[in-house]
């Protein structure tokens, strides 16, 4: 089983949100592969059981927000027993250009809190990560107005693109292996 997490903030305020991209992507994967999500009060976050392939996944929305996202991760490996490894955690990034994505099989924060808080609760920064680039603040922009806010709509092309990479990165590392996602979409220009 592959635990897949999308990071983001509960809430209708935050919707379309730079930070919310994660949610749009575990969004996009629940809808393409029919994998119906509902709230686990326990593990405070939004599950969604279901087959990506010929593999069982766990699609994840932790409702915990951004800076304690490990909260729940961390619930949900104890509860089913999951490595690090078998998760691909989906978050923004500030460095890449919108539409941009990352995937990396390990690494540092750099950052962002929300992995800051997973790396924290888990005891290890070795788990596969998408990043999707939400594109940099502005200068003298406070960060935290920066990815609270709603994408413009002249990059909602950009970022529909994004997601749906995100969704396909996500199966093919469910499907095959990393390295094969990695050839695909790092670089890879919108």
């Amino acid at each position: 089983m592959k635990l897949i997490a999308g990071l983001g903030n509960p809430g209708s305020q935050y919707e379309y949100t730079r930070h919310n991209i994660g949610f749009m992507a575990v969004d996009k994967i629940a809808k393409e592969f029919l994998i119906p999500m509902e709230l686990e009060k326990k593990h405070k976050a939004i599950v969604g059981k279901g087959m990506m392939g010929n593999e069982k996944v766990l699609l994840v929305k932790p409702q915990t927000y951004m800076n304690l996202s490990g909260e729940s991760i961390r619930s949900l490996a104890d509860y089913y027993n999951m490595d690090p490894e078998d998760m691909i955690i989906i978050f923004d990034d500030i460095s890449l250009d919108v539409g941009q994505l990352r995937i990396r099989k390990k690494g540092s924060a750099g950052g962002h809190n929300g992995i800051k808080s997973i790396i924290a609760h888990l005891g290890t920064n070795e788990f596969p990560r998408i990043k999707i680039g939400v594109g940099e603040r502005l200068p003298g922009q406070d960060l935290a107005d920066h990815v609270l806010a709603r994408f413009p709509k002249a990059q909602s092309k950009d970022v529909e693109k994004a997601v749906e990479d995100a969704c396909e990165a996500a199966f093919l590392m469910v499907k095959e292996d990393i390295d094969k996602a990695m050839n695909q979409y790092n670089g890879k220009q919108k």
